[in-house]
């Protein structure tokens, strides 16, 4: 109760402070809001090299992505903290021709925007393993008020990319919205993964930051956000038992999700790294040997690069229940299923794995996403 209070008073004070500036005259301007922000680099950067629209960036508190080098663009901080920030982004997302944004917003159900604006979701996933959304088993435990909210929220994206016609699929269920809201225009951070130049630059500087990948393979284990879990000091995978089998060819590398407070006491010095403040997972990505990761997006990315994935879930029944799983995924997983971390070691030391279901499950979920999908974004919407 006491939270819908309080959101209940921040979108009024939202409300009035965009509608007083709806007032304002419209300008040949483009708002992106980033939360990820990785999809939003990427499309705002082809937008400063093709378009005469001015760039306006919102950066969430923990959005890693620095924008600075986009031409044409201010970029503000989108928080109640700083309120002059925050009454300025509230300025621009209300005189804009076209906002862009890549996480659910609960200010969208307040914005009614001018006919002429379009607002499109840049979602910060290529796939979906977990069930979000609409089709969230959570909200039929929510408030009305708050369903209500989101599904107004869900209905104000004009557009929504995606990069599969799964992921279509899975959009039009989660979001409530019809075909035509859908762009087929691919994901466009990996355009990342089809530039050998950038890829090349990368991993040298990663080799600079991380010496250690020169000898050694790396082990990546990104585990997804479980509700509830913004502390966390302790982690399923027992690194001493990793420490002690594969020290001599290995590297774990930690990247926990951007929304847990993560302290660990790391007691293996030269083989555990905590990468979680590392910018970007798609550099990242480039280094790693071998992913471990659960329910994650994150192997819809990685199974472009063709390497072994392991997903380690540990409490698959639970989360089958309290979450949903899509069937989309579990018909064809890319690679084997464990519960506990001997099962992990003795995958890793065999490393027999299937790269054919690899390479179908990145062609299926990859489909529309062909190292041109920012430039393919921006010219069917700025046409």
């Amino acid at each position: 109760m006491v939270r819908e209070l309080l959101i209940g008073t921040y979108l009024m004070i939202f409300k009035l402070l965009f509608n007083m500036f709806q007032l304002f005259p419209q300008r040949k301007k483009t708002t992106f809001v980033a939360s990820f922000g990785d999809n939003i680099f990427y499309v705002a950067d082809e937008l400063s090299k093709t378009q005469d629209h001015e760039i306006i960036i919102l950066k969430q508190p923990k959005c890693p992505i620095n924008f600075d080098n986009i031409n044409n663009s201010k970029v503000y901080s989108f928080e109640c903290v700083n309120l002059f920030h925050w009454v300025i982004s509230i300025y621009h997302l209300s005189t804009s021709k076209m906002v862009f944004v890549d996480n659910y917003y609960g200010f969208l159900s307040i914005t009614s925007f001018k006919p002429n604006v379009k607002c499109v979701q840049l979602w910060h996933a290529a796939g979906a393993i977990k069930k979000f959304g609409l089709m969230d088993p959570s909200m039929k435990s929510r408030p009305d008020s708050a369903k209500k909210r989101i599904e107004t929220v869900y209905k104000r994206h004009t557009q929504i990319a995606v990069g599969s016609d799964k992921m279509a699929n899975i959009i039009h269920q989660s979001f409530g919205v019809d075909d035509e809201a859908i762009m087929r225009t691919g994901v466009p951070r990996t355009d990342f993964f089809y530039d050998k130049e950038q890829k090349n630059s990368v991993i040298e500087k990663l080799k600079i930051e991380f010496p250690i990948i020169n000898s050694k393979k790396v082990i990546l284990y990104a585990p997804t956000f479980r509700d509830g879990e913004f502390d966390l000091s302790e982690i399923h995978l027992d690194l001493q038992s990793m420490y002690d089998e594969l020290k001599d060819d290995y590297v774990v590398f930690l990247r926990i999700h951007p929304a847990v407070n993560f302290s660990l006491a790391n007691d293996f010095s030269g083989f555990v790294y905590d990468v979680s403040d590392y910018h970007s997972v798609n550099h990242l990505l480039l280094i790693t040997d071998f992913l471990i990761t659960d329910y994650s997006s994150i192997p819809f990315e990685f199974s472009l690069l063709g390497k072994p994935i392991i997903f380690f879930m540990y409490d698959l029944k639970e989360y089958k229940r309290d979450r949903g799983i899509w069937k989309e995924f579990e018909k064809d997983i890319p690679g084997p299923i464990v519960e506990d971390t001997a099962e992990i070691i003795s995958m890793i030391k065999e490393n027999n794995f299937d790269r054919k279901s690899v390479k179908k499950f990145a062609e299926v979920w990859n489909q529309y996403s062909k190292g041109n999908s920012s430039e393919s974004l921006i010219k069917e919407l700025y046409q």
